[in-house]
């Protein structure tokens, strides 16, 4: 695999990354609602959550998906049930008051933020389908492991940068005066969203 085919791969992530969706509804949410520091969890949490379905689409998921439509059915169905759950979340506590953001303590711990990054991701099977078709056309058979390891750290890489920009935009106190200002209709607009994606996925 030439130097210039890797980079090609990591700037098609990237684009694909940065591309609005349900990771990027919640890590707003979580910048805006619970400050920087659980927004970084969560990042990373994403970008493993990314290099899983690189991962699985390297060992040949998204050929096992091709031929087996029921498996894919139940992913995407998998996925939308999350995205709702989340949706109704969001619906259910719009009217509440944002809680304050300490310095000495954080809403939700970077540890419970990188989990909840990784299900997020994995709750969309559609970068399976992207890093299937990507993968299968750019990365050669026979590619050697450490080039693959390095794709998967530019893939976590990629994301959890991303994300942590997106994370340090939306937590500055700026960003979260205007979301108490306004916590009631963005929450539900959010819920909407994510509701929306969910059964687009359902459906698509």
């Amino acid at each position: 695999m030439t130097a210039g085919l890797f980079l090609s791969v990591a700037a098609l992530h990237l684009l694909a990354a940065i591309s609005p969706g349900p990771a990027f509804v919640v890590a707003v949410r979580v910048a805006v609602r619970e400050g920087f520091r659980p927004a970084i969890g969560l990042a990373f949490g994403l970008g493993l959550g990314a290099a899983v379905w690189a991962a699985a689409a390297l060992a040949g998921l998204a050929a096992v998906l091709a031929v087996a439509p029921a498996a894919l059915t139940a992913l995407k169905l998998g996925g939308a049930l999350f995205l709702i759950w989340l949706a109704i979340g969001m619906w259910r506590h719009a009217s509440d008051p944002l809680p304050p953001v300490e310095l000495d303590a954080i809403p939700r711990s970077i540890g419970s933020a990188l989990r909840f990054g990784i299900l997020t991701q994995l709750a969309n099977p559609k970068p399976a389908v992207f890093f299937g078709a990507v993968f299968a056309g750019l990365v050669p058979q026979g590619t050697p492991l450490f080039v693959i390891a390095a794709l998967l750290v530019v893939i976590i890489l990629n994301e959890a940068l991303w994300y942590i920009l997106v994370g340090r935009l939306f937590s500055s106190a700026r960003a979260r005066d205007a979301y108490s200002r306004l916590k009631s209709g963005i929450d539900r607009a959010f819920g909407g969203l994510l509701a929306a994606l969910a059964a687009k996925l359902a459906i698509g």
